[in-house]
């Protein structure tokens, strides 16, 4: 059910990014799927770069916890408002406008157990020494929105802020 006035705004939003149909986000889907099997069970989640906000819905569909949702895009957070209520997820998605972790929202619910990061090569390998800040011990990072080509750039920036890769799966050259 989309709410009177919002039919417009999602459209935009869908073509300006994305509908959840994409490789990276079914690709952080298929993770989290992985986690929820294996029994994975965080507390405070946080989806950077949320867009459309889908995969914090995904992950409040199977957590019961409030995940944050955060995107530099104001239409991205309206939409992502839009899509929260057209899900029966109002209360359970919160969502700001927020450069990577800076809104005192996402500050203040640190550190994370898990963090969604589907987003570009550039802002994900920028983004490797805050998530090291912002994530707790033990914590999963699932960073999605590159090409193949780019995942060593991208892993290397990782390794060298502390992380250990666990996985990774190409999805065609994504």
């Amino acid at each position: 059910q989309i709410p009177e006035g919002a039919q417009s705004l999602l459209i935009e939003a869908a073509m300006a990014f994305g509908t959840g149909h994409h490789a990276t986000t079914r690709g952080c889907l298929l993770a989290l799927d992985r986690m929820v099997v294996a029994g994975e069970n965080p507390h405070r989640i946080v989806d950077i770069g949320a867009g459309t906000a889908v995969l914090a819905m995904a992950a409040a569909r199977v957590f019961p916890v409030i995940v944050l949702a955060g995107d530099i895009g104001p239409v991205a957070v309206d939409t992502a408002r839009a899509n929260v209520i057209a899900n029966g997820l109002d209360g359970r998605v919160e969502c700001v406008e927020a450069v990577g972790f800076d809104h005192p929202l996402i500050e203040d619910a640190a550190p994370y157990d898990l963090v969604f990061a589907n987003i570009l090569k550039g802002p994900l390998i920028e983004l490797a020494p805050d998530m090291a800040a912002h994530l707790a011990p033990g914590g999963i990072v699932i960073l999605s929105g590159l090409l193949v080509v780019q995942a060593e750039a991208v892993t290397a920036a990782y390794d060298a802020a502390g992380f250990t890769l666990e996985g990774r799966e190409d999805l065609g050259e994504w």
